[in-house]
């Protein structure tokens, strides 16, 4: 198996893993490893409103949007729908795409990510919102649309092959919403990129993999109607609509479970995505296409202490060191910790004096053995992204990068190992 500095691609067979659900609040995709611009503060014009209901559906407001990109901004705020969602220009603080010169290193990127994006009683949102500001950090956040649905309108969504209201999660209480409401707008406005999770996280029999694709429209369709309608859904009108277009903004997302991708690809294309999360994992290779959509999976690390790798997520060290569960011996944290983070570093390391793959870690707001998971990623997040060459980005400012390289360039970059520098 792979270690730091060897340069080994052989491909191996039980790594596409045994993918596993929690059905709790805190579950998103998981999956087990077997052991081997403008300002914030800028004052609008003024503002016009939309019809009451956002229609048609969200995959024709999505090429609508995609040709509106094109045009200058007048500078007015659109408030769109019921009030939930409004259109206030282009997205502040993003990386500006450059196609590097010949022979020009690129960027050490690392996309942070996290599933769900529930703001809870612990507050893991605003306190990576914060870290990400002092580590010069932009992030992607996969919004779960049912975060957004109050449980007494659970009748509103239709999951594919289950009765309307069921969910493998909880529904979010009343205040939670309003502080997930709080926390998406300022993510937004910090850089940040808004993703999808989707909306039941429904896994195994009946789950994401036995989806059809006309069955995974249904859902990513729930999901837009659940941002855009959330005054309506919710009674609160006392809130400020998001600042942010999501038939617009939401160009990506990971699946639950990272189950059925394959269906999913092409439900995708309807509403203009670019990239998909939802690979079961990969080496840390520079991504490719897949049916013409960015693929850009989890990433299978040095395990410190280990003769095998980890995926790039809380949830496979959780598996690994507790046996998966969330209560472990304490006498152990500080250990796992540690193990967590150096194997965080230890990918990052490799990529970085190898061949600069960009590097992807995914991640839960929890709080698992006794939360030193979230402590790994913060002191991860605080070590790298000041450092000069790196480039701590969102999903999709990761893709608009790689849209304006030289196709032929990343093809090249695609048959490195992840130790291996081209010599650029």
């Amino acid at each position: 198996m792979n270690r730091i500095g060897i340069r080994i691609r052989t491909r191996p067979g039980a790594t596409a893993g045994l993918v596993v659900c929690l059905a709790t609040s805190l579950c998103a995709a998981l999956v087990l490893l077997p052991s081997g611009g403008a300002s914030d503060d800028a004052t609008p014009r003024e503002a016009t409103r939309t019809a009451a209901e956002p229609k048609p559906p969200a995959r024709q407001k999505r090429a609508d949007a995609k040709k509106a990109d094109t045009e200058n901004w007048d500078g007015k705020v659109r408030i769109l729908g019921d009030g939930s969602t409004s259109y206030t220009g282009p997205q502040p603080r993003q990386l500006k795409p450059e196609r590097l010169k010949p022979g020009q290193k690129p960027p050490q990127f690392v996309v942070f990510s996290w599933d769900g994006a529930l703001e809870g009683d612990d507050r893991m949102f605003s306190r990576f919102r914060q870290v990400a500001k002092e580590s010069d950090a932009h992030m992607t956040f996969f919004l779960t649309g049912i975060y957004l649905l109050p449980e007494e309108r659970s009748s509103l969504y239709l999951p594919p092959q289950h009765k309307a209201g069921a969910a493998a999660i909880s529904y979010p209480t009343r205040e939670h919403i309003r502080m997930t409401l709080e926390q998406l707008g300022g993510a937004w406005k910090d850089g940040n990129e808004i993703g999808s999770h989707f909306n039941g996280h429904f896994c195994g029999k009946k789950g994401g993999g036995d989806w059809s694709t006309a069955e995974w429209t249904q859902e990513i369709d729930a999901f837009y109607s659940f941002v855009q309608n959330w005054k309506t859904n919710t009674g609160y009108q006392d809130l400020d609509p998001l600042p942010f277009d999501p038939t617009r903004e939401v160009v990506g997302g990971r699946a639950p479970c990272l189950e059925g991708q394959k269906t999913l690809l092409p439900a995708t294309k309807a509403f203009g995505w670019r990239y998909d999360a939802s690979s079961p994992g990969d080496f840390q290779i520079w991504p490719s296409k897949k049916d013409g959509i960015w693929n850009l999976p989890l990433q299978m690390l040095p395990f410190p202490g280990k003769d095998f790798q980890v995926l790039s997520m809380d949830f496979n060290f959780l598996y690994n060191q507790s046996d998966g569960s969330t209560e472990g011996d304490p006498a152990r944290y500080g250990h796992w910790r540690e193990q967590a983070r150096d194997a965080y570093l230890a990918g990052f390391e490799r990529v970085l004096h190898g061949s600069r793959a960009p590097m992807f870690i995914g991640n839960h707001f929890e709080d698992w053995n006794g939360g030193i998971y979230m402590d790994a990623v913060e002191d991860v997040m605080r070590n790298i992204c000041p450092r000069k060459e790196v480039r701590c980005v969102s999903f999709r400012e990761l893709t608009d990068w790689l849209d304006a390289q030289d196709p032929d360039v990343l093809a090249q970059w695609r048959t490195l190992d992840p130790a291996q520098p081209p010599g650029w």
